[in-house]
């Protein structure tokens, strides 16, 4: 039997080979998933090899072998480069131009917006492929956003997208300064749809957009985390709601720090008139990763369990692909296929920063480099999740998310530890009191369900100001009282590091 066989290869390996084990581990485990589906279908031993092929072509994520196409999803990372480039310049009006690119980003699910200059000839389904070319005469595929009827003009085609993410897609607009056009249809022609020739003009600058954002995340949570989804409502969003009292208290965050204004939340609430760019760049590039991303991350992973089939062994596609746009959301493409890089803009890059100021680096949690346990810990639990999700253990993936869910929060309860220290023992100012702030923003409302007199105390020594009064062992004290009911420990967190003299800090 080809999995009893696959399963004693990694028993031996555990045994004989530890470190090498942990490299084979996610190969082994889809290699399992792939064998495990294929012989389920009764496939020819020819068919069950080619799905396997298919099944492992996709390029890894940061080690991660995903099972389905995800490159579109993975690229979301390029939205926050783009506008974290903008935010870089200081200026009111670069300021405008990455709000426009959280609100309608470019890189992600984009479509040309297509007016055809005779009505279509019959009705389309949704997913019928469109076939056009690009100002070279180049071939271009897409395909139809939605079931269009006869006689319409107006027809929505995203683009097709390919395995390799370097080249996933070649049409990236929308509200980007730095644009590629190559892959865009051409700004008048002909499509091919249903296999009719049909004429159209459309504006490549402005009719090419994306319809997934780091915006949309917040701003369609109601829907798809608190009352719209078969699993309605996630328990982890659910504090979020209601501590902060309101849906999208992401998107409000981030609008009114780019327009320096103040939010409106029960509790929580931040004045970012108090800042200057400064202040307010800080503010925006990271609560869109720790507030708008992180709760899509576990929503992505719930959805993943509301499509999981009980037993299945060939119906939870949906199941694993769900599970891998939230390995997408967590990563990012810049990362690649190993996870090795300085300059990822999302949560992996995010752990493994902080795992060298807590020195919570390495398998074990005692480095000061290399890739944070976190991501150790995360990255064997997204394997394992998706192997049970292909198998239809749908409870054990459960579990699975239950136990991934607060080592998620270790590196905000870090963030918000460092930037408490640097405020209160190293004089920090505008810029320190605002990391602090969106730190300890992504985190308050989980210590609030344990500890309301926790939360408070971290809130009134974190919160947005231009003279902040924060007292860092205060804040400590506070996050160690609540660490049993947030499901992690003082080994998680560490302790904050001090290179010069080679021990913790007092």
């Amino acid at each position: 039997n080809l999995i009893t066989s696959v399963q004693s290869v990694e028993l031996t390996t555990q045994t004989s080979f530890t470190i090498v084990k942990k490299t084979m581990k996610l190969s082994i485990a889809f290699l399992a998933s792939a064998l495990a589906s294929a012989n389920a279908d009764g496939d020819s031993a020819a068919a069950r090899m080619a799905q396997l092929r298919r099944h492992l072509s996709f390029s890894d994520i940061a080690g991660y072998p995903p099972g389905s196409q995800v490159t579109d999803h993975c690229a979301l990372d390029l939205d926050q480069a783009a506008m974290q480039a903008q935010l870089s310049l200081m200026t009111p009006d670069s300021f405008q131009q990455a709000q426009q690119i959280y609100n309608k980003g470019g890189h992600s699910k984009s479509y040309a917006l297509i007016t055809l200059t005779v009505g279509l000839a019959s009705d389309i389904k949704k997913g019928e492929q469109i076939l056009g070319k690009n100002a070279a005469g180049t071939q271009v595929n897409g395909k139809a956003a939605a079931d269009y009827e006869s006689g319409l003009q107006q027809i929505k085609v995203y683009y097709a997208t390919t395995d390799v993410q370097e080249s996933y897609m070649t049409c990236r607009v929308g509200a980007l300064v730095d644009t590629m056009t190559d892959g865009c249809f051409v700004a008048d022609g002909v499509l091919t749809i249903d296999g009719k020739e049909q004429s159209y003009v459309y504006d490549v600058a402005t009719d090419n957009k994306a319809d997934r954002t780091i915006a949309g995340f917040s701003t369609g949570a109601e829907t798809k985390m608190r009352n719209g989804c078969k699993g309605c409502p996630y328990p982890d969003f659910m504090d979020f709601y209601n501590y902060y009292g309101t849906d999208d208290y992401a998107h409000q965050w981030v609008q009114a720090a780019f327009e320096g204004g103040r939010t409106t939340f029960n509790r929580g609430g931040a004045d970012f008139s108090q800042y200057d760019l400064e202040g307010r760049d800080q503010a925006i590039k990271k609560g869109t990763v720790y507030l708008n991303i992180l709760m899509y991350v576990i929503r992505e992973l719930e959805d993943a369990l509301d499509d999981c089939e009980l037993q299945s062994l060939d119906n939870n596609y949906n199941s694993v692909h769900a599970w891998d746009e939230g390995v997408c959301f967590y990563t990012g493409s810049i990362e690649g296929v190993d996870g090795v890089t300085s300059d990822g803009k999302l949560l992996h890059q995010l752990a493994d920063k902080r795992c060298a100021n807590f020195r919570t680096c390495g398998e074990d949690g005692t480095s000061l480099e290399g890739k944070s346990k976190v991501n150790h810990d995360l990255f064997d639990l997204f394997a394992e999740g998706s192997f049970q999700l292909s198998s239809g253990e749908c409870q054990a993936a459960r579990r699975t998310v239950r136990q991934m869910t607060p080592k998620f929060f270790v590196p905000m309860i870090q963030g918000t530890l460092r930037y408490a220290y640097k405020v209160d023992k190293l004089q920090g100012g505008e810029v320190e009191n605002a990391e602090g702030a969106v730190f300890a923003a992504a985190v308050l409302p989980k210590v609030y369900a344990v500890s309301p007199s926790a939360a408070g105390i971290i809130y009134d020594n974190m919160k947005v100001s231009s003279n902040p009064s924060t007292d860092f062992v205060a804040v400590k004290n506070a996050f160690q009282s609540v660490y049993a009911g947030l499901g992690i420990t003082c080994a998680d967190i560490g302790g904050l590091w001090f290179d010069g003299t080679q021990d913790y800090y007092e």
